[in-house]
């Protein structure tokens, strides 16, 4: 299928998968490898792990979570629309890897839009605005006043070049009228570094990944990047009360598995996935990381997909992004 069939598949309405040779018949045969995009300990690694047992108990097969870490999620997404459409490779994926990297990639081989099937969505998650703690900026609204009297003076850094939290931060900057410099990092936890020691003044963060810094002091927390507030962090305010109109943001992270997947099997992996989000102890588990479980299925998955590849698309052709 063409990356124009797909997007109109998406423009028109949900998918579940394409008519493909692998069967549900007897499906998994043998356990199934979970590739996260992301290095072990991170959110997405977590989200995995936790899914993981639980899936693999609905399934009768055990799941075994490998890491690919690097090139904006690019290596372990690569993997998996590879693998042979049977099932027993799936990947936990960054809405970034379908919604950013088509566009900012000039190097691909392989098409994200067309060589994977979105099978599932898991979580929604917020990013946090977080400052150095030398930063003479106490909120927000301060923090905008000292970018818009030194414009490009300051810095903000990120995960990596043409990651979610670098596009939140461009549309951030033309919705706050400011200019700040990006600083992109290999990784948040080289990102955290960072901001520790100086190196920036302000970053793009998962929850997770600060609390305890900002608890300790030595970060901090300026706000958050969805409409409303996070019931985890549920005393930090909007990057909308706080002045900046219209600016809401989230990440997405979603089971999908290689193009040519029956529907009887992608349907299978559907009904285990939302199973396992329905347990507890992931229920309690993930809204202590500050994310939102999503198990509205595969409607609610391309939905998603739809709406940030249309946001995306128009950002980086805005911001004029590429990446090789």
């Amino acid at each position: 299928m063409r990356r124009r069939e797909f997007l109109g598949v998406l423009v028109g309405g949900a998918v579940t998968a394409w008519p493909g040779a692998a069967s549900a018949q007897d499906y998994p045969t043998r356990p199934i490898k979970l590739v996260v995009v992301t290095a072990a300990g991170g959110l997405m690694d977590v989200a995995a792990r936790l899914t993981a047992e639980h899936v693999g108990r609905s399934l009768g097969q055990r799941i075994l979570v490998e890491n690919r870490p690097g090139s904006g999620g690019n290596l372990g997404a690569e993997a998996v629309a590879k693998a042979e459409p049977d099932g027993h490779t799936i990947g936990l994926i960054q809405i970034g890897n379908v919604a950013i990297n088509p566009y900012v990639y000039t190097d691909l081989t392989f098409d994200p839009l067309v060589d994977l099937i979105p099978v599932a969505p898991v979580t929604t998650s917020a990013i946090l605005v977080i400052a150095n703690a030398q930063v003479p900026a106490q909120n927000l609204r301060e923090l905008i006043a000292l970018a818009r009297r030194e414009p490009g003076k300051l810095s903000y850094g990120s995960g990596g070049p043409g990651t979610a939290p670098h596009l939140a931060g461009e549309m951030f900057k033309a919705a706050a009228g400011i200019d700040l410099l990006h600083v992109p990092y290999r990784g948040g936890t080289n990102l955290v570094t960072g901001l520790l020691k100086g190196e920036v003044q302000a970053g793009w963060s998962g929850i997770p990944n600060v609390m305890p810094l900002i608890e300790d002091g030595k970060l901090r927390v300026l706000c958050i990047s969805t409409q409303q507030r996070s019931k985890s962090v549920a005393g930090v305010p909007t990057a909308i009360e706080l002045g900046v109109a219209g600016f809401d943001y989230a990440t997405m992270m979603g089971l999908q598995t290689s193009a040519g997947a029956s529907r009887a099997l992608v349907a299978r992996l559907q009904a285990a996935i939302a199973k396992a989000l329905r347990e507890p102890d992931i229920v309690d588990r993930m809204a202590v990381l500050g994310m939102d479980l999503r198990e509205n299925g595969t409607a609610d998955y391309v939905a998603f997909m739809r709406d940030d590849i249309e946001r995306y698309r128009t950002a980086i052709k805005t911001f004029k992004l590429q990446f090789n």
